[in-house]
């Protein structure tokens, strides 16, 4: 790496205790000093800086980014005071100067910025600082107090660097010598109030209008004592109609005044009020003369109490920020408040006649003081805010009714002040604590999308809440795979659908007191609103938000209403029950209009109309779903900013959270990029929207958390409430996670009317829950979208939400947590750069879809200006410009390398949000040679706290993320935990499923003793909630953060079968770097994840699987189609477009399909597996240890294979296996858990026809079913594996305790409503989105209430019929003619309706014209499409014929227009022929439904144990030959081993089959037997390390004795012969491992020896056992060794192992490649050899690019120095080819590198770090293969 010096460092802050850090310069350039202080609040610098309390101090803002809205003009004046400035709080800047962690320079972006901030701070002479770790800072304060400090410029001429790290300690002051000196100062000894304070009295007049007068006819006046005034406190006096007179702080006012004033007010100010003696007198003089009422704020609060003869105190860092509850203790409310002051009253001094009025929630300091008998009062925080909330405004107006209360009588002045809102105890008895012992709270439900996992963890945030307050709670929710539904959270969980019907059912079971409807998403809403007028009745008190709050904010008309009553606008809106209705309103409100449909979940039903065509189509659709559409103005491109608003029953209101979209207006919020807080709002447009959402929430009369959101215009002030959520929804999920604020625990206590300042914050245990949190980071939210799983889909993201999951990401600047979310999102996208993605730049960025980031990402790279994209996206500026930032700096990487990068600009790299895996894509180099260049270079990411108050107080909590944007971490390193990796982001196919065995597995661990480190970055989930881990890290599951955070913490093991795919994808990496994984091998998960090393394996241990094969050709795929016959399921290995997976039913289709798939080629193979049609799917969930198996449960599909098993219906315990399928299934498994060797849990899915099972997929890893099948067997399989995988004790097949009659049906949830043109058919790829399961007697009623749980509705009287296929009539013949029997109406398209006639049903026939065709022609009674459309269809059953091949995108077959119409008109829909079946079964019996004691667990008081099932006996494995039967086969026993000709195809099979038990068995046992007794004599006649050592280590492996012979030491010196020695050994060893340079010394050794000799190399002609070990290296790395390009370099003349692995390579098809200088070139006739078996493709003199990127394996050699016969020729070829990091650019992402090592430059080391390098791999693989040749050689 390059040195640079002098690290951009242009300023120093030092700190009297002599802590020192430097940054750069933003203000002006001079040097001071002062008292340095910090403050909380995240908006309103240019409030702070010119609030005259702030005189003397350097001020340290704990948010990290600051001016991200500029400044706004000077010279604008104030509309009615004109000698004030409009927007600041002085006339001047009155802080000494300003730290800030990240200034964000010129790119300011807010409609009333005129210059920056820093230039502002030029003008007025003030210094700044940026690029500090302010945190660090603020806990130096908060520990040490505030203290003296300085900000020191550099000296103009630097002569050497400056660390950019902090420096303390002794004799380390040499930084001294390049900074300016000043004297320290303390400005507290100064007095700074004269300094600040007015010089002449003057007088400020209200608009006459509002004027108030005194009876006299004058004015009313009040006196303003300034000692140091912020000019918004005479703005509210002014603005409330009093006449003003501001006089100096040391005026004698009860003298000069005269007595024509009516009021006194004390302004706030500076410094210590003990030396304002004079001020002091003159307030007492007149409160002695008890003439007005008098009011004081901050040190005016000060001021007063001293002269009524209190005392006061200095604090230890003082009270500054925005968040700061106060009680006020005649009311009992608790109000935030803004502060900045470092003295406070002592309220033990306050002398008789006066008491305390305002307390500190926090710690408890007083607030404010009033006279008991006189209009008195002051308080210590700002009630006039700016900057912070408005809550405490109303003070003025008590001071002012006090004045007119006076005015009127003079009996006022003998009675104290008097504040609205009640007593304390009025308040309490108003509402009292609810009292209830038995609580229901409603769960979601299945995922879906709109609704996902945010929701088990607010439920089980609200069942731990209720659980702290000792209420028994039951919980309703259908969904398995969540969290809430396990042991440990509810007493009894009912697995119900949550509908009205079921939740009445269990309220009249269970009589609960309370029920919550706010933790379900709008399922639990909706049930909610359905039986709200019976709660009464069924004795249940509906708690928190009352059902008519929600009704308002649920019906928009309504909420308009309520909005318009309060003054607050809504959008421009009106509702329509009609079409007619609808036209007429949009004449009224103007395109374009945004449409939804009312009571819909996430924007459902709703879209953009910009004109009458598009109006009437979306009318249309939300009818479908909703009686009633709602058309409001649209706002496209204004900004969207949501609130999190907390209210307790006692009207204490907070806002916890507020977030800003990254998107504008018009995509759904669910669907926006989100960030926390917000970026480019003023501290006036930030409460100005915050006091409007107290406001509404209050008139609400929410009880409980809430969410709000706002559109913004982005050049004016204007704004209007789009919605009110009045319940937890995903944006609370995320606020928790992005604040660490428990919204849901803290909203479950609100609903038992639990005050919030009794509620204590559990991050600092120390401060109440009524505050709002203060963040000293920046948080991203990204969406995940999964369109690709659906065919046909629209990608366009508009007003109905799309996205399936979300990811959310940390850091202390933008973009790092934006580069954080962008990698979260999938490991394949690197980070905000350029990308290669198909997407037109102009279209994708005025039509938003899912790609719109990388779009942006490209036009930036392509050199749009940020004010181009700006017209087209609306996205605000600021965040366009620190994209910008990044494409920036993207381009200059691009211009270093790993040897010329700065350590300073790879710091930076790191700072902005850079991973090592993108820098080394810029660099030309690898992720881990970057990483190791970092981490020489002492760049590591440090690890932050998130404890919700910007370090104020400590946290007990270990909520973490990680950061380069620092100098220190916030917590010690000691735990050593375990580390379990998360499932990160939801997706289709990875969801909460994972949550649940991540969570179980911590829960597990900690209950056994272990530290426990989470690692995840989903906000949605519980394992992200700080409380469940010791250490929750919120952040990537990628190669660099594991291995940061595992080397951090020195963890003691990683388990990452837990989390699904996303950590499995990383272990084997992880292994590499020698990061202990706990559980199954690595290596062996990936023998079961490459198909080649897992069907050789099956094949090794008799397990069947269908047929398959990788092809390469058009023609290769047709011949084995024909082989195998169709169907087959065809999946590109390359997916192009979409066409992923697809099932293939003749050779037309085969060619037809392809041609779409891309072209097939050796680049992009094909694999086809032959589909065996009407076989039964079985999932078999097992737990094994060391090998073993130890408890499994089997469970069967309803649907045939086919469908994607996370799409399928599972039955357990299974209803409809043979015995003997589940025996085979259980050796299978059995057999399969052995040979890879697991520990942990793992998933096999097998495929049955006629008891003949096959494997079709092995996942070594938790799989989606194992929530399901522990939960319904009442077995937790994934405790039992975490012990496994921890070596806990634990018990093998515990006792399965299961009623008679139950069966649990698990249903899949489908979200197709949400993703418009989707076809909603079942296949191979899986769409759905959750699941749920229920239980029942039958697998019929179980099915039932499952499908009722998914939102299926069943039908009443009007069934459709549509059947492709002849044999789905055939199958589906008795079902139609049970519906027949039932009574219902059947109506069927053409082909299926002359079926059902033939069979004499009667069935009415409905046809769909061809699109084209005019509808209108058609009758009404024959058209499918109005049948569905108009609702006379309860269930649409729609069976496709076999899908043929995709069909071009554009056609549009009239059976998908059907279903597509069915999904959006809400109709009922089955597709599959076996769900219809089973469903109508299932209504054939007629189930009551009721529920009964199947349906619930219950975790409390648990009911009578059952028999325990007789435990399975474990059989010998059969059917595959053990390791002694195939030592027993060996062809080579007491056979020579001299050359690779010895060796057919089978032989090597044997061998490599031989090794692979070897590695099995020295991973469990590291000695084996199999050689006791042996004796191995080697002879080394040359140096080799590698060859004898591992010749050594396998024979004592083997249990086996070595003797080692070397020339020097050897009889050879006496002139030995070869022959001789060998006779000589012969007597000693049972075999020989001989190396010599002579090539014919094998021959000798061969023909002398009565032992085996194994030749070890001899000479340049052969080196065998090499070329095996080389072999089964590329079998290995690669899964197989057929269709590789292998291309050898270097050295092929005397390279001895290439020619050896040449003669081997007959075995296989491969095509060669040779790299050689012409005097190097391999031998002629192996070069022959290789031209006549057509394997040789190219021979060059140099490795060109092209070269590369065919390669496959690229092998090296070494040129041997040994081998030439002059100095001269060696040192002309010896570098001729260096594989470096240049050159792997060119190569493919999945080739090897391999070396027979030892290596001399023929690798540059950088390529070690390379993934893709073998050659260390290499030597361990040799070990195996040579334990492996000894055994078949030597063992009896």
């Amino acid at each position: 790496m390059a040195f640079h010096d002098h690290d951009g460092q242009t300023m120093a802050l030092e700190l009297q205790d002599g802590y020192v850090c430097f940054g750069q310069s933003f203000g002006a350039e001079k040097s001071i000093a002062g008292e340095l202080v910090f403050q909380t609040g995240m908006v309103g610098y240019p409030e702070s800086i010119t609030d005259p309390s702030y005189r003397g101090q350097i001020l340290v803002v704990t948010f990290p980014l600051v001016g991200n809205y500029g400044v706004p003009s000077r010279e604008e004046r104030d509309s009615v005071l004109q000698e004030l400035p409009a927007y600041f709080e002085a006339e001047e800047i009155h802080i000494a100067g300003l730290v800030v962690a990240s200034y964000s320079g010129e790119d300011y972006s807010h409609h009333l910025a005129t210059s920056s901030l820093g230039t502002w701070l030029k003008e007025q002479g003030v210094p700044a600082i940026t690029g500090v770790d302010t945190r660090a800072l603020t806990k130096r304060i908060r520990e040490e107090g505030s203290m003296p400090a300085r900000l020191l410029v550099r000296n103009q001429c630097p002569s050497t660097a400056v660390g950019s790290t902090v420096i303390h300690g002794e004799g380390s002051d040499e930084w001294k010598h390049h900074f300016e000196e000043v004297a320290w100062s303390d400005p507290n000894a100064k007095n700074l109030v004269a300094e600040v304070s007015i010089k002449e009295p003057k007088l400020y007049s209200p608009v006459e209008a509002t004027a108030l007068k005194h009876p006299s006819g004058r004015p009313v006046r009040v006196v303003c004592v300034d000692v140091g005034l912020k000019y918004n406190q005479l703005r509210c006096l002014v603005n409330r109609g009093v006449e003003v007179l501001v006089v100096p702080w040391d005026y004698n006012f009860p003298k000069l005044a005269g007595k024509e004033y009516d009021g006194l007010f004390i302004s706030n100010g500076p410094g210590d009020p003990a030396m304002m003696k004079a001020t002091v007198e003159h307030i007492r003089v007149a409160m002695d003369e008890a003439r007005t009422p008098v009011f004081g704020i901050c040190l005016g609060h000060q001021l007063l109490a001293r002269a009524a003869g209190a005392e006061t105190l200095k604090m230890k860092f003082g009270n500054r920020g925005h968040n700061i509850p106060c009680t006020n203790l005649l009311t009992g409310r608790c109000h935030i408040t803004s502060q900045n002051h470092g003295y406070a009253v002592d309220a033990t001094t306050l002398p008789q006649g006066w008491e305390e009025l305002f307390v500190n929630a926090n710690d408890g300091s007083n607030e404010g003081i009033r006279h008991v008998s006189r209009p008195y009062f002051s308080v210590q925080f700002h009630p006039e805010h700016k900057p912070g909330p408005r809550d405490t405004e109303y003070l003025f107006d008590v001071f002012i009714s006090a004045i007119q209360k006076n005015i009127e009588s003079k009996e006022a002045m003998s009675e104290p002040v008097h504040f609205p809102g009640g007593t304390a105890d009025e308040n309490q008895k108003l509402t009292p604590r609810v009292n209830v012992k038995k609580v229901l709270v409603l769960g979601s439900g299945g995922l879906s999308i709109g609704q996902a996992g945010e929701f088990d963890y607010s439920g089980s945030q609200a069942i731990k809440a209720l659980k702290e307050e000792g209420i028994y709670t039951i919980l309703i929710n259908p969904n398995i795979a969540t969290i809430q539904t396990s042991k440990g959270l509810a007493d009894k969980v009912y697995f119900l659908p949550v509908t009205a019907d079921f939740v009445r059912k269990v309220i009249q079971k269970e009589h609960p007191d309370g029920i919550y409807v706010t933790f379900g998403g709008q399922t639990a809403l909706q049930v909610g609103i359905q039986l709200k007028d019976e709660f009464e009745g069924l004795g249940v008190k509906v708690l928190g938000t009352p059902i008519d709050t929600i009704i308002t904010t649920e019906d928009r008309e309504l909420f308009a209403r309520s909005m318009e009553s309060i003054g607050e606008k809504c959008a421009k809106s009106a509702s329509a029950c009609s079409i007619e209705e609808a036209q007429h309103a949009v004449k009224d409100i103007g395109f374009p209009v945004i449409v939804r449909a009312a009571y819909a979940l996430g924007g459902l039903g709703s879209g953009f109309a910009e004109n009458e065509e598009q109006l009437l189509d979306l009318c249309n659709k939300a009818f479908a779903a909703s009686p009633q559409v709602l058309i409001e103005r649209s706002m496209k491109g204004w900004k969207e900013i949501e609130y999190e608003v907390v209210r307790d029953a006692r009207d204490n209101c907070i806002t916890v959270c507020n977030m800003e979209n990254f998107d504008p207006l018009g995509i759904h919020t669910g669907d926006s990029i989100v960030v926390a807080p917000s970026q480019t709002l003023s501290d006036e447009d930030y409460n100005m929207l915050r006091t409007t959402a107290v406001n509404v929430i209050r008139h609400l009369g929410v009880v409980g958390e809430c969410n709000i959101q706002y559109a913004l215009n982005p050049f004016s002030r204007e704004y209007c409430i789009i919605e009110v959520n009045a319940r937890l929804s995903r944006s609370s999920a995320l606020a928790s996670k992005a604040t660490g604020y428990p919204l849901a625990f803290v909203a479950a206590k609100l609903g038992l009317n639990i005050p919030l300042n009794e509620i204590s914050n559990s991050v600092t245990k120390v401060t109440c829950a009524c505050f709002e949190p203060s963040l000293d980071y920046v948080v991203v939210k990204i969406p995940r979208w999964d369109l690709k799983k659906f065919l046909r889909v629209s990608t366009l993201l508009g007003s109905s939400m799309k996205s399936v999951g979300e990811v959310m990401a940390i850091g202390r600047t933008f973009e790092e947590a934006i580069q954080k979310a962008i990698r979260a999102i999938d490991p394949g996208n690197l980070g905000f750069n350029e990308t290669t993605a198909l997407m037109k730049i102009d279209e994708e960025l005025q039509t938003p879809s899912d790609q719109r980031l990388f779009a942006i990402a490209n036009a930036m790279f392509s050199g749009y200006s940020v004010d181009k994209i700006w017209e087209m996206t609306k996205i605000d500026k600021w965040f366009l410009t620190r994209l910008k930032g990044l494409s920036n700096f993207e381009k200059k990487m691009s211009t270093y390398n790993t040897m010329s990068i700065t350590k300073q600009l790879m710091k930076q790299a790191k700072q902005y949000g850079y991973s090592d895996r993108q820098l080394a894509k810029f660099w030309g180099s690898n992720e881990l040679a970057v990483r190791r260049a970092r981490v020489d270079a002492g760049i590591l990411p440090f690890v932050k706290q998130i404890d919700t108050v910007a370090a104020e107080f400590p946290a007990v909590t270990n909520y973490l993320y990680l950061t380069y944007n620092g100098t220190e971490h916030d917590i010690s390193f000691n735990d050593k935990g375990v580390m379990v990796l998360g499932s990160g982001v939801y997706r289709i196919g990875s969801s909460v499923e994972f949550d649940w065995c991540s969570v179980r597995a911590i829960r597990t661990l900690r209950e056994q003793g272990f530290k426990t480190v989470m690692v995840n970055y989903n906000p949605e989930t519980v394992s992200t909630d700080y409380d469940e881990a010791d250490r929750l890290y919120f952040e990537n599951i990628s190669l660099e953060t594991v291995l940061d955070i595992y080397t951090m913490e020195d963890s003691s093991g990683v388990i990452g079968a837990m989390g699904g795919q996303t950590p499995n994808n990383i272990a084997l990496q992880l292994h590499r770097m020698n990061v202990k994984i706990l559980g199954t091998s690595p290596e062996m998960i990936d023998t079961a994840e490459n198909r080649y090393k897992f069907s050789r394996m099956l094949d090794r241990i008799s397990v069947d699987q269908p047929a398959w094969k990788e092809l390469t050709s058009i023609e290769e795929a047709t011949e084995f189609c024909d082989k195998v016959s169709y169907p087959v399921l065809v999946r590109p290995s390359y997916v192009l477009s979409g066409a992923a997976m697809n099932t293939v039913y003749s050779k037309d289709d085969l060619a037809n399909y392809l041609k779409q798939a891309a072209d097939v080629s050796p680049e992009h193979p094909v694999v086809i597996t032959k589909y065996i049609e009407n076989a039964k799917e079985i999932e078999m969930d097992a737990v094994a240890r060391n090998g073993t198996m130890i408890g499994h449960f089997i469970s069967e599909h309803v649907e045939n294979a086919g469908v994607h098993s996370g799409d399928a219906t599972l039955i357990l315990p299974p209803q409809d296996l043979d015995p003997e399928t589940v025996r085979r299934i259980e050796d299978a498994t059995r057999k399969i858990g052995n040979a890879l060797n697991v520990t942990g849990p793992f998933n096999i899915q097998f495929i049955a026809k006629d008891n003949d099972i096959k494997v079709i997929e092995c996942n070594v890893r938790a799989s989606r079913s194992f929530p399901f099948v522990s939960k319904v067997m009442g077995v937790d399989l994934i405790e039992m594996a975490t012990k496994a995988m921890a070596g806990l004790p634990l018990e093998e097949y515990p006792p399965v305790n299961i009623p008679l009659d139950y069966v649990g049906v698990k249903v899949p949830q489908f979200s197709f409503s949400r993703l418009s043109g989707a076809d909603p058919v079942l296949g191979v790829e899986m769409a759905s989105t959750g699941e749920v399961a229920c239980f029942g007697r039958t697998k019929y009623e179980a099915y039932l209430k499952a499908l009722l749980a998914t939102g299926f509705k069943l039908p009443n009287k009007n069934i459709l019929l549509s059947i492709g296929s002849f044999k789905d009539k055939l199958e589906m013949l008795p079902s139609i003619q049970h519906l027949h029997k039932m009574g219902f109406n059947l109506f069927a398209t053409a082909g299926t309706a002359d079926y059902i006639q033939e069979h004499g049903i009667p069935v009415k026939f409905l046809e769909v014209l061809p699109s084209g065709q005019n509808q209108d022609e058609q009758k009404p009674e024959y058209s499918l499409t109005q049948h569905l459309s108009n609702n006379l269809i309860d269930l649409y059953i729609n069976l496709p014929s076999s899908n043929r091949f995709r069909r071009p995108a554009n056609y549009m077959s009239r059976g998908y227009r059907t279903r597509r119409m069915a999904v959006d008109y809400q109709t009922p829909l089955v597709t599959n022929v076996k769900n219809a079946k089973i469903l109508i079964e299932a209504l054939a019996r007629h189930y009551d439904l009721e529920v009964s004691n199947i349906d619930f667990q219950s975790f409390a008081p648990a009911p009578g144990m059952q028999d325990p099932q007789a435990s399975l006996q474990v059989g010998r494995l059969n059917g595959s030959l053990s390791l002694a039967q195939l030592l027993a086969k060996s062809p080579f026993k007491r056979k020579h081993i001299t050359s690779v000709k010895q060796f057919s195809r089978a032989d090597l099979h044997l061998l490599f089959t031989v090794a692979q038990e070897m590695r099995l068995g020295a991973q469990r046992q590291g000695c084996l037997d199999i050689l006791k007794g042996k004796v191995l004599c080697s002879m080394f006649y040359e140096a080799s390390t590698r060859t004898s050592a591992s010749f050594d280590t396998a024979m004592k492996r083997l249990g086996g004795e070595v003797i080692q012979i070397n020339e020097t030491m050897s009889s050879v010196q006496k002139g030995e012969s070869i022959a001789d020695t060998i006779r000589t050994l012969g007597c000693y060893g049972d075999a020989i491992v001989l190396r010599h340079p002579d090539a014919e010394s094998i021959d000798i050794a061969e023909k002398f020896s009565s032992v085996p000799v194994i030749n070890a190399g001899n000479g340049s002609r052969e080196h065998p056992t090499q070329a095996f070990l080389d072999l089964f290296t590329v079998r290995e790395e690669l899964g197989t060794v057929n269709g590789l390009t292998i291309t050898f370099v270097g050295d092929l003349k005397y390279g001895r192992t290439v020619h050896s692995l040449c003669e081997l390579l007959k075995h296989y098809e491969v095509t060669v490649q040779l790299v050689s200088p012409v005097s190097l070139a391999l031998p002629e006739e192996v070069h022959e050899t290789l031209k006549s078996r057509g394997q040789l493709s190219t021979v060059s003199n140099e490795l060109t690019p092209e070269i590369m990127a065919r390669t496959d394996v690229l092998y090296c050699t070494r040129v041997q120095k040994e081998r030439f016969p002059d100095l001269a020729h060696y040192e002309a070829v010896k570098d001729s080819f260096v594989i470096d990091n240049r050159v792997m650019k060119n190569a493919k992402t999945n080739m090897v590198v391999m070396h027979p090592l030892p290596r001399n430059n023929e690798i540059h080391e950088e390529v070690d770090f390379d993934p893709r390098a073998a050659y260390f791999r290499q030597m361990r693989y040799g070990l195996y293969c040579r334990m492996a040749l000894l055994a078949l050689v030597m063992a009896n």
